[in-house]
């Protein structure tokens, strides 16, 4: 069999509308939110990063493959390689959004990167409107690999000794259930442990990246009250629902932050970094 050339879908475009829903809303906030705050309601600000629930995949089950994900070859290229994940990104902020507001994203690969035949990176470009007003454009970072025979994790990265601040944010089952499922994420990995083990050899089930990311913006907005301008974030060690996940922050000034997840006198999940919008 012929190898697909997966340089057609260079530039390879799709444009959806969107909202994000109160119910929506209510349901991240139960995921996310702090017990004292209230959701928020029609009208109000989107908290960061959470549009990424306003734009669910809404293919019929005929579509949808043994992993949860979308069948490949669409607007995706078709990559042959059975593990997929999202490996980072990074996020621009120019205009509030709000909830039940009409949106609308475009999105294009920038990129297809074969690294190896075991190895493949695909760039996504997203842009996101209110009208004719762009709200947020970012960069996702896609990653198809091969799934070993055994759980084989890269070369851990101890957390930062010295830190700002921690906020311990536990995963468990039930979080990355209820986050999978605000955000219609079927991925298998982050909810059904038997698939995770089994098949794609995990040891646990897999903290999602954007959860991961929300939280580590969410820390670092609350700690300093500051509107984010951007945000960059990539992950460099799964974590999963048995780990003690902390978020730490390190490294601040007057611009920004660097933080991570990870586990106390352990390794980093995620690393990301924040800077802020001019007072």
């Amino acid at each position: 069999m012929l190898k697909t050339d997966l340089s057609r879908w260079v530039g390879k475009s799709q444009s959806q509308q969107g909202r994000l829903g109160g119910e929506i809303a209510q349901m991240l906030h139960a995921v996310l939110g702090q017990p004292e705050a209230k959701a928020p309601a029609k009208g109000d600000q989107i908290p960061a990063l959470w549009h990424w629930a306003a734009f669910m995949p809404k293919m019929t089950m005929e579509k949808i493959t043994q992993d949860g994900h979308p069948t490949r070859g669409d607007f995706l290229p078709p990559v042959m390689l059975a593990r997929r994940m999202w490996a980072g990104g990074e996020v621009t902020f120019h205009a509030p959004l709000h909830v039940e507001e009409d949106l609308r994203q475009v999105s294009s690969i920038t990129s297809i990167d074969e690294k190896s035949d075991a190895m493949v990176f695909v760039t996504v470009a997203h842009k996101t409107y209110v009208g004719d007003t762009l709200a947020v454009s970012e960069i996702q970072n896609i990653v198809y690999l091969e799934i070993p025979d055994t759980f084989r994790p890269p070369k851990p990265r101890p957390v930062p000794t010295k830190t700002d601040f921690a906020v311990h944010t536990p995963m468990g089952e039930v979080r990355l259930f209820r986050y999978s499922a605000a955000t219609f994420n079927a991925h298998r990995i982050h909810y059904d442990l038997a698939y995770a083990q089994q098949t794609e050899k995990y040891p646990g089930l897999v903290a999602h990246g954007p959860l991961q990311a929300t939280l580590l913006l969410q820390a670092a907005i609350a700690h300093t009250g500051r509107d984010p301008a951007s945000f960059s974030y990539r992950g460099v060690h799964p974590l999963f629902h048995t780990d003690d996940v902390h978020v730490f922050a390190h490294d601040s000034s007057e611009d920004g932050m660097s933080l991570c997840t990870g586990v106390p006198g352990g390794h980093q999940g995620q690393q990301a970094t924040v800077t802020w919008r001019e007072i």
